[in-house]
């Protein structure tokens, strides 16, 4: 079982509090949460151990003010762009449900240089941000709930059509946070999403 480490990052005026596993040497993948989540919830759902099993660098990172980030007057790209500086990763996967799902494509068109891959569950956003997509090279796993009642399934749509190299996996019968409802199913996208990237 890989240690977890629990990590409060100064970033000068507010701080980012974050979860971290696996090799610290390892391809870097960086996740996010919804509205309604924090890091802790990948810790409790078992997906820090699942990527650190791969030989990943594991990064769980609260965005200010959600989870144990205090709220500071900072957007969320920005936060992301100063954790990723500040922890020294230079590239990462970016994982993203709803709510991060929003801030890893805004990230990804922002510092496409930073981003190795995506992983989108549900995201939000995905229409204001359309006009932009195709600038989105990576390969990217678009996950989604069938009975998702947040972000509507034509999302995906747009996402499949309007990313460059995308594949999609609907979990039927799944609400929004559908990583949450089928965890083993979950588990098992990320597995073969990674081994297939680093192949």
């Amino acid at each position: 079982m890989d240690a977890i480490t629990e990590k409060t990052i100064d970033c000068g005026g507010w701080t980012l509090h974050c979860l971290e596993c696996g090799k610290p040497d390892g391809k870097a993948v960086v996740l996010l949460h919804g509205m309604k989540f924090q890091a802790a919830t990948w810790r409790e759902l078992g997906t820090l151990e699942v990527l650190a099993g791969l030989g990943l660098r594991v990064l769980a990172v609260d965005m200010p003010g959600f989870g144990r980030s205090p709220a500071g007057d900072v957007q969320p790209v920005k936060a992301l762009t100063r954790f990723f500086d500040l922890q020294g990763v230079e590239r990462a996967v970016l994982i993203g449900p709803s709510m991060g799902g929003r801030i890893a494509l805004e990230f990804a068109i922002g510092h496409p240089e930073k981003v190795a891959g995506l992983v989108l569950v549900g995201a939000v956003g995905v229409e204001e941000n359309r006009a932009r997509l195709a600038e989105i090279t990576v390969p990217s796993l678009i996950v989604w709930g069938g009975e998702d009642q947040v972000s509507p399934l034509a999302n995906s749509e747009i996402l499949l059509a309007g990313l460059q190299d995308a594949r999609r996996e609907i979990y039927p019968g799944a609400p929004h946070p559908c990583y949450l409802a089928e965890p083993e199913r979950w588990h098992a996208s990320l597995r073969t999403f990674f081994t297939a990237l680093h192949a």
